[in-house]
């Protein structure tokens, strides 16, 4: 390798549903460029709906196979299950040259010692010497890492199969007793690691002493992205999944009034996040924000589209939303009491409550003489209901829809007035408002009915037809 022309290192993720499409992310992104082959290292997820499978149902809450193992019963049929699941996607990458009796071969292989790690894992559970949460924690761990290293080892596979010298990064750990944290296996995985004259296939998951579903759930192929990211530090790293970021849902408001946000900044991303609609996952973003490393947001089955590039202080040219986005899963909960007008110091109660629930709340809203809290819908249990109401002189729980106007420029005036006026035009009623002094999102809580058409009207105001750009004064 020359000093004149060095290889450009990457690391990209992509995502569980563009790993089912692999003929098209071979194509469009593997071997689409062919001057710059080598030098990257692919973050991939399981493949789509292998991950329900194995835990439950990420939207639904349909159990997996560690409900039946957390019950003590019918997991090792499910597990068998699983394997004749995963050998059908095989058979459906045999074209791509996924050498069939070599991939269902680490099935089997992984499956076993998957086996083995719960069958331990159920005679300590039996024997009572360690609480039952620390050891149902470990068996999600192991359940998890099944997906993650069964897409890797195909796409290594199949990588070889089409001339491209491939190298696969198991992170999860099966195969060695290092007592490493997840950013220790990371480091001593990559030390050393030449990477010019190969390409690393990791997988999403990696094993550590912390858990990394235990520290971060679902998130974790993001967070492994993340890590490696820091670790070797590319120029930008990149996200590939099956749309682009864009103004809004295509599949509420159409791909025709679907515009591609092209730019944004870290902020934004957050309040994304917060409303569940993941450009990264936030505990993923903030090290590479803090390592000053772009992200950069690429439709996989457009590979000649830059996409959206996210950096820490992108501020648009211009006012404009970017993004209208949020949820019509969450619950809004106003406590109202005439003893709160000028007692210092009276939520703190109410907060004290909802830490110990364990809450993190959407939104916040308060006047004299009442506060509401908007929440995810499996937050609002029966239990904290209860407290609440035995605390509170009047508590109201409403299902709700929560839009929000996003952006990294729009502090000016008439933006919200315009999004109300829009909301009253579509006569969608708005319950709760809500925008911080740093205004990147305006945020109102709706009829959750009323979801839908709000999405389309806001979008249609701010995003299609914003019209000329408004100066600031």
């Amino acid at each position: 390798m020359s000093a004149a022309n060095p290889v450009q290192i990457s690391v990209e993720k992509i995502g569980g549903t563009s790993m089912s499409a692999f003929g098209d992310v071979l194509r469009h992104i593997m071997l689409h460029n062919k001057a710059h082959i080598n030098g990257r290292i692919y973050v991939v997820s399981a493949y789509s709906g292998v991950t329900n499978q194995l835990l439950e149902h990420k939207k639904t809450g349909e159990r997996g196979i560690y409900a039946l193992f957390a019950e003590g019963k019918g997991y090792q049929d499910a597990l068998n299950g699983l394997a004749v699941s995963l050998k059908k996607l095989n058979a459906g990458f045999a074209e791509l040259g996924l050498p069939l009796d070599v991939a269902d071969a680490f099935i089997d292989h992984r499956i076993a010692q998957a086996r083995e790690y719960l069958g331990a894992m159920q005679h300590v559970l039996a024997s009572g010497y360690i609480a039952r949460k620390d050891i149902l924690l470990a068996a999600r761990e192991v359940l998890a890492s099944i997906g993650e290293s069964h897409s890797a080892f195909n796409s290594v596979e199949i990588l070889k199969a089409n001339g491209v010298n491939a190298l696969l990064m198991d992170l999860a750990g099966f195969d060695d007793n290092e007592a490493w944290t997840i950013d220790e296996r990371i480091a001593n995985s990559f030390k050393g690691l030449e990477l010019s004259d190969k390409v690393v296939v990791a997988t999403g998951y990696t094993k550590g002493t912390e858990g990394i579903m235990r520290e971060f759930d679902r998130g974790y192929s993001e967070v492994t992205f993340s890590k490696i990211a820091v670790e070797v530090r590319p120029t930008e790293a990149v996200i590939h999944k099956e749309f682009h970021l864009s103004s809004a849902d295509p599949n509420l408001v159409g791909l025709e009034n679907a515009v591609i946000v092209g730019a944004t900044n870290y902020d934004v991303a957050d309040q994304l996040a917060d409303v569940g609609m993941e450009a990264i996952h936030p505990k993923a973003a903030k090290p590479m924000e803090l390592a000053g490393i772009p992200i950069r947001l690429k439709n996989t089955f457009e590979p000649d589209h830059p996409g959206t590039l996210i950096t820490k202080d992108f501020v648009g040219e211009r006012a404009r939303v970017e993004m209208v986005t949020g949820t019509d899963k969450v619950t809004l909960i106003e406590i109202h009491d005439p003893s709160m007008v000028g007692t210092v110091g009276f939520d703190a109660s109410l907060m004290e409550i909802i830490s110990r629930h364990d809450i993190s709340y959407i939104l916040k809203a308060t006047n004299a003489n009442s506060i509401a809290h908007l929440i995810w819908d499996n937050q609002a249990s029966a239990e904290l209901i209860a407290e609440l109401e035995g605390r509170y002189q009047v508590v109201t729980v409403k299902k709700s829809a929560i839009v929000c106007a996003i952006g990294s420029n729009i502090g000016i005036p008439g933006v919200l007035a315009k999004a109300a006026q829009a909301l009253a035009d579509a006569g969608v009623n708005v319950n709760c408002v809500s925008q911080t002094l740093r205004q990147v999102s305006m945020q109102f809580v709706i009829e959750r009915e009323d979801y839908k058409t709000a999405v389309k009207a806001l979008n249609m105001a701010l995003c299609v037809n914003s019209g000329a750009p408004v100066p600031k004064a």
